[in-house]
């Protein structure tokens, strides 16, 4: 990835290497129910008008937020958590699916989260507080020395763009348009930063799962966490949608691009054509308002298809149940 967003994951510059099925280990029928329990966690976003991006001097310029542009999408569905550890795992057993994380062989980890003694490795360029770690995927989050065995309700991380779109093809499924990320993320209220409204803390209530303190060196927990927290851990928003902001960064289908939205399309925007990165969107625990503003509905990020962290996750999008055949929502990119 080449980013210069601190609290994104840093890029990983891998080499080509072909992603591999393992044995499935995991019987046909009880796929086919954890197909069926990922579809039944869509909830419907309806379609219509909405204001998408952020044309406010509190933005990121740079990434492309503006112009503020209205949109018009067709309803659709979108499931109301990002994909947790027990979803992925019931992929895993069902194709013997190994991420990219996997087969590189590491993946990045956020330092703080390492043990004290923690033997050094190479950090990011320019962001000391990504270390390499060698075993780190989606099943050892923070290397071999952890597991997911007490956070099967946490949201998945050290996922690729590629890895996601292939757990959403099994399912059926598919990664979110950035304008049907927006649009359910905000949760049918327009103009706001949050997806309950306007104030970050109302009423000193902690909403989502972000940095307190001083990053990197002191985060102060005051919202209960200091990596991911469950995938349903704060209110949902009007549309029954939980964490849209905070917690992990999540892939959508577009190709990124700074001036994207200066030329997109006004119904149903799938993004330029190319290019060499992915969306991102809704910001992580690493975001803190000092310097990483992004936890926002209106806020945008990107990296490399290939890039994965221990701050990366996704959730799925499909067609609103109703539609007819021909009437279908945007296809993936290749």
């Amino acid at each position: 990835m080449t980013t210069d967003h601190a609290c994104c994951a840093p890029g990983a510059a891998h080499d080509p290497a072909p992603l591999t099925l393992g044995a499935p280990t995991l019987a046909r029928d009880a796929a086919a129910s954890l197909r069926a329990s990922v579809v039944a966690d869509l909830v419907d976003v309806p379609g219509g008008e909405f204001v998408m991006g952020h044309d406010g001097p509190d933005g990121y310029p740079s990434d492309g937020e503006g112009p503020a542009h209205v949109v018009t999408l067709r309803p659709f569905r979108m499931m109301r958590t990002a994909v947790t550890n027990a979803q992925f795992a019931g992929f895993v057993e069902a194709t013997g699916y190994r991420t990219e994380a996997e087969v590189f062989g590491w993946s990045f980890v956020f330092a703080g989260l390492l043990p004290d003694d923690f033997p050094p490795t190479r950090a990011a360029v320019g962001t000391p507080w990504w270390r390499q770690v060698e075993g780190a995927h989606w099943r050892r989050p923070e290397g071999p020395h952890s597991d997911v065995v007490d956070r099967a309700d946490h949201p998945v991380v050290h996922v690729s763009w590629s890895d996601a779109s292939a757990f959403a093809s099994w399912a059926g499924l598919r990664l979110p348009t950035e304008g049907e990320w927006e649009r359910a993320a905000r949760g049918g209220r327009a103009g706001a930063h949050y997806p309950w409204g306007h104030e970050r803390e109302p009423g000193g209530e902690h909403r989502m799962n972000v940095w307190q303190g001083e990053f990197p060196t002191r985060n102060t927990l005051e919202d209960g966490y200091l990596g991911t927290a469950p995938a349903d851990a704060f209110a949902p928003n009007d549309l029954g949608l939980h964490n849209t902001t905070g917690n992990v960064w999540e892939w959508c289908q577009d190709w990124f691009a700074p001036d994207a939205y200066a030329s997109s399309a006004d119904v149903d925007p799938t993004g330029p054509a190319q290019g060499s990165a992915r969306v991102m969107r809704g910001g992580s625990y690493l975001c803190h308002e000092s310097y990483c503003f992004r936890y926002r509905v209106d806020s945008r990020s990107s990296s490399t298809p290939d890039s994965s962290a221990g701050n990366i996750g996704f959730r799925c999008a499909a067609a609103a149940a109703s539609c007819d055949v021909g009437d279908v929502a945007p296809p993936a990119r290749p």
